[in-house]
């Protein structure tokens, strides 16, 4: 199978932006406010870093707000050309955002805790553009919407990725050392890490170097 694609989350500088383009990241992950995880930043800031990306590269605005208004709002203020929904949303949500913002795509995060994920995943792929299977747990009291680092079930996500019609990317505890495995098992469109590439929270050179490297073996 191809390469997947990269998508390189909780970008934190104009600098940091740049080097994973550098690196061959065709997505940035861009991190609002979140209940915990690492990563967010200032929709300010976010808005500044997307003025940076350039044309065909996709800038991800990672959002935890579940109404409609809201997101718009984010999206409006930010400029990102794709929103990536960390937690569940109504249906109607998906439908306001389509007819408000019918240029921007749209990606759901499913958090693959058992084989229930497969149903939620196959109830939202009809309405979205891609899936983003990663390992929080949205049923926390202090909810997990990401950026755990933690391995979930690569036995689940490959069934989610045969069994919707939408691009899937593979997220959560993906490092230079499991990448293959994963591209081979789970066979995902595109891959999304945060932690595997830094070292005390910054983007590491080295580590997106041998990562990008293991990609392609």
């Amino acid at each position: 199978m191809n390469n997947p694609k990269i998508k390189i989350c909780c970008i934190s500088s104009v600098e940091e932006a740049k080097l994973a383009i550098n690196y061959g990241a065709s997505a940035l992950g861009l991190v609002s406010t979140m209940p915990s995880g690492p990563g967010p930043i200032s929709e300010e800031l976010i808005a500044e870093i997307v003025t940076h990306i350039p044309d065909g590269i996709a800038s991800f605005l990672l959002t935890s707000k579940q109404d409609a208004d809201s997101i718009i709002a984010q999206q409006r203020k930010t400029k990102a050309n794709t929103l990536q929904l960390v937690d569940s949303v109504p249906v109607e949500v998906y439908k306001a955002l389509r007819k408000e913002l019918p240029h921007i795509s749209i990606v759901q995060v499913i958090h693959v805790i058992d084989e229930s994920s497969i149903d939620e995943a196959k109830s939202v792929a009809p309405f979205v553009d891609m899936i983003l299977l990663d390992s929080g747990n949205p049923k926390l009291v202090i909810k997990e919407l990401g950026g755990t680092g933690r391995r979930h079930d690569w036995n689940v996500s490959r069934m989610i990725v045969e069994s919707v019609n939408v691009p899937v990317f593979l997220a959560g505890g993906l490092n230079a050392e499991n990448v293959r495995e994963a591209i081979e098992f789970v066979q995902p469109y595109g891959l999304d890490l945060c932690s595997g590439v830094r070292v005390n929270g910054k983007l590491n050179e080295e580590k997106l170097q041998k990562f990008m490297e293991a990609v392609k073996q």
